[in-house]
């Protein structure tokens, strides 16, 4: 049963209907999360990001986890008594009674435990999981680009796996950018320039750092292109030959690691207060997400000034007008000041992906490809 679910999860083929696979990774997936939420609830100090658990409202999280509980149960045990993917739901079932053996939603939390423990923030991923699955199949199944392009569509699985690596190392990653800004920039911080800037009308503050942040963001992502050495790493990320919600995951962590260490550093340098920064972090964070998915949305005149899922699809293209354009994150405008913006008389690219298409398929394969020098 695990020989063949391993051979599942490193395969690379669309799902199709009718044969339980479906709703038996539906299953798993929510299974998964459960056993993840119930450790959660069982070790916070550890397991718990220390900026959310202020945030939380246990009763809500005990609904979801519950509920999550009773709906992969649910799927999982119909497709076993109906005999579909009977060895994948059996899977997705035992996460699910190990979570209930364990407590399941009514795990008693105690609210004295320590609050400066080292942690890995698994209630950030399973929120961000849930959250960016409903929320942005929704809007693909509502305004959908491709309407024939499944959910579960080709390669899903290596994307899978990228979002998972990514999203669970985001306390390290966080750590380690935080650590290089403050080591490398540091020097550059002082205090009048900081206190000016924090004392900027929100609306002025939040419009500047998303302008500087993506001013690094472009030519950051301009030598990504232009120089080989880390084109390597970025074309992993290019490598997706379909887009939707989960395409932006595909990146290389040392990629992540570096631009996140530049884009933050002028942020650190100028000091923008709090409110500010988290405002920031909403935006690119759904940006990120949106701009990749499988929806068709333009925008119209606002199309020259904001970056769109229409802008950046062309970014992944591999029509020939296309190469190494549109690298603005937020601000389409940039790369028509910098003369970088794509001119085509189409609506939408027609295919995307690496031209040539040499970078392999599969997470560890694309980990180790940008210190190979094949293709």
């Amino acid at each position: 049963m695990l020989g063949k679910l391993k051979n599942f999860t490193d395969s690379h083929g669309e799902l199709r209907t009718g044969r339980g696979l479906i709703t038996g990774v539906i299953a798993l997936t929510l299974g998964t999360l459960c056993l993840l939420g119930v450790l959660a609830f069982h070790f916070p100090e550890y397991l718990t990001t220390p900026e959310l658990r202020k945030s939380y409202d246990i009763s809500l999280m005990r609904q979801i986890l519950f509920w999550s509980m009773v709906v992969a149960g649910g799927l999982s045990l119909a497709n076993i008594i109906f005999r579909r993917s009977r060895w994948l739901s059996s899977v997705a079932f035992g996460l699910v009674a190990v979570s209930a053996l364990l407590g399941g939603h009514k795990v008693e939390v105690d609210p004295n435990f320590p609050s400066h423990t080292p942690y890995i923030g698994l209630d950030w991923f399973i929120l961000d999981l849930l959250g960016s699955s409903l929320i942005f199949i929704f809007i693909e199944k509502l305004f959908a680009l491709r309407k024939d392009q499944p959910v579960f569509r080709a390669e899903w699985q290596t994307d899978f796996h990228h979002f998972i690596v990514n999203h669970m190392v985001v306390g390290f990653v966080l750590l380690a950018t935080n650590l290089m800004v403050h080591k490398f920039f540091g020097w550059a911080a002082h205090d009048g320039l900081r206190g000016w800037v924090q004392e900027m009308n929100f609306w002025v503050a939040l419009f500047l750092i998303i302008l500087v942040a993506d001013l690094v963001q472009y030519w950051t992502h301009r030598a990504y292109h232009e120089v080989p050495a880390l084109w390597r790493l970025h074309a992993v990320h290019h490598s997706v030959k379909s887009m939707d919600w989960l395409a932006g995951s595909r990146q290389h962590i040392l990629e992540l690691l570096i631009t996140r260490t530049l884009v933050l550093a002028p942020i650190y340098v100028l000091g923008f207060s709090k409110e500010v920064i988290d405002a920031y972090i909403v935006i690119v964070g759904f940006q990120a997400v949106f701009n990749h998915a499988n929806v068709s949305v333009r925008l119209g005149p606002l199309r020259y000034v904001l970056v769109t899922p229409n802008f950046h699809h062309w970014h992944h293209s591999q029509d020939q007008e296309a190469l190494d354009k549109n690298y603005a994150a937020h601000f389409a405008f940039l790369d028509y000041l910098f003369g970088t913006a794509v001119k085509s008389d189409k609506l939408w690219p027609q295919q995307y992906g690496v031209l040539g298409d040499y970078v392999p398929n599969g997470f560890i394969k694309q980990l180790k490809f940008p210190f190979t020098w094949k293709g």
